[in-house]
């Protein structure tokens, strides 16, 4: 393969049995990535800045609406088709992969999500005509949404209740609180707030979670902090501060307490940070192949390919890497509501099998590479410190994943000591 030739798909159509809408989108996200999103990356992480450029780019390929349903002028790409596609943008550009996530899961949570959940007639009514105009902000004005979680505390692992609070006023609700690692942070149109409305005496319940979009110019938001971590640079996740935000009815995303129902019903939605990494890994791959080979530019005298340990640790990544996509393939396309235990199991090991891996991919990558891959010229050292954040990412975090896996493979629903 040479610097020229188009990047092969990350999952060939015909091995991996493709859709041909999911052909048609990762097509469109690879030949985008590969034409302007890769030059753009390392500008992105130096700068710690966000990838506006990129939106732009999305936006005019229709990709700001892929999860959108057709009914309502969208994509129509359901659960893998998203993830599929997000996955060729990780390999070019992680912050925006990442990012894009964020966005991409308010279509999720209001389309295929909450059509698979139960909702009293009403209830599906005013969702409708609310997810209507959501949509509209998205597909006919290129609106971009955000999903603030964090909060510091185990909200956003699902422990406890959020602690930023609704309280209602009028037919809308007064929001209260604070977002922290918020992507996109002051530079999305719409941000999601994830909200706790007290009961009538004052307690805070995971059942009466509200999920709302709080607009960027609400009085009473703002975005506070510096933002220079280690990876995943681009994404500017600052602070996002909520002083008693006046929120309309009609911007809620789901009716009130259906997110939690959601949430407990369809959990592989808190997968979809994954693709992000898959994207990495198969970066990290491709770019140790073509620098072993000589078709870096700026490279071409450094063949290197003939040495028994070089091969041995490209075998080495190799294997990772199918094992990764063959478990994480398996685990997007089993993906509903209501899935069963073993189902669950699986999905765990998906998601600390995939962040996990791209970091030790990356590793490898170096370690493969040489003392050149150090620096900022190539991007395997961005890739590796964009990599090693995964395993941090709630609400499944690599140690949480662990946890549940061990508890769950033990004891049956109900079981005690």
């Amino acid at each position: 393969m040479s610097a020229t030739t188009p990047d092969a798909p990350i999952f060939d159509a015909a091995a991996w049995r493709l859709t041909e809408q999911e052909i048609a989108l990762t097509r469109r996200a690879r030949e985008l990535g590969e034409r302007v999103f890769a030059a753009r990356a390392a500008s992105f992480d130096r700068e710690a800045r966000f990838p506006t450029e990129n939106y732009a780019d999305l936006r005019d390929a229709g990709l700001l609406g892929v999860c959108v349903p057709a009914a309502y002028g969208g994509l129509g790409a359901g659960y893998r088709a998203y993830a599929l596609t997000a996955a060729e943008i990780g390999r070019y550009c992680g912050a925006t992969a990442l990012t894009f996530n964020m966005h991409v899961c308010s279509c999720l949570w209001t389309g295929p999500l909450a059509d698979a959940i139960d909702m009293d007639p009403a209830q599906r009514a005013e969702h409708e005509r609310r997810r209507a105009m959501h949509y509209a902000r998205i597909v006919e004005h290129g609106a971009i949404y955000a999903q603030p979680f964090s909060e510091g505390g185990s909200a956003a692992a699902g422990a406890v209740p959020f602690a930023t609070t609704a309280v209602r006023d009028g037919d809308g609700w007064r929001v209260s609180g604070r977002k922290i690692f918020a992507s996109l942070a002051g530079h999305a149109d719409y941000y999601g707030i994830l909200c706790t409305e007290a009961d009538s005496d004052g307690t805070l319940a995971r059942r009466n979670t509200l999920y709302v979009a709080v607009p960027a110019s609400a009085p009473g938001l703002r975005v506070e902090g510096d933002w220079d971590p280690l990876g995943m640079r681009g994404t500017v996740s600052r602070t996002l501060i909520l002083d008693d935000v006046r929120v309309a009815a009609d911007e809620a995303l789901m009716p009130s307490g259906l997110y939690y129902q959601a949430a407990v019903r369809w959990p592989h939605m808190f997968l979809t940070l994954t693709p992000a990494y898959l994207g990495i890994a198969q970066a990290a791959y491709d770019f140790t192949v073509r620098y072993l080979r000589g078709e870096v530019p700026g490279q071409a005298g450094d063949k290197r390919r003939g040495q028994a340990v070089k091969q041995h640790n490209v075998a080495r990544m190799h294997l990772m890497l199918e094992q990764t996509k063959a478990l994480w393939f398996q685990v997007v396309s089993e993906a509903r509501v209501d899935p069963p235990r073993e189902m669950m199991l699986r999905a765990y090991a998906a998601q600390y099998t995939v962040m996990e891996n791209a970091n030790e991919l990356c590793q490898l990558a170096i370690r493969t590479c040489g003392g050149q891959s150090m620096l900022r010229t190539l991007p395997i050292e961005r890739l590796y410190r964009d990599s090693r954040c995964g395993s941090l990412m709630l609400p499944w975090s690599a140690d949480i994943c662990l946890e549940r896996i061990g508890h769950d493979a033990l004891y049956a629903p109900g079981e005690r000591d």
